[in-house]
């Protein structure tokens, strides 16, 4: 039986698939944790997938 080919990957072209990250700041609360900046990718808002492109539409110009 023939396999079908794989279907394209959709990850975002901005983070590659990492669509968040935390960053330690070496910085620590009070109560002795590390304080951590989570961040996430604009380009797909943190899905890691990016958004799929609508169809081109043609216009046609009357003469």
């Amino acid at each position: 039986m023939p396999y079908g080919t794989p279907a394209p990957a959709r990850l975002c072209a901005h983070c590659w698939g990492f669509a968040a990250v935390a960053i330690t700041t070496g910085a620590r609360h009070r109560n002795g944790l590390r304080k951590v900046l989570r961040v996430t990718c604009p380009a797909c808002k943190g899905t890691g997938i990016r958004r799929s492109r609508s169809p081109k539409r043609t216009v046609e110009v009357a003469a």
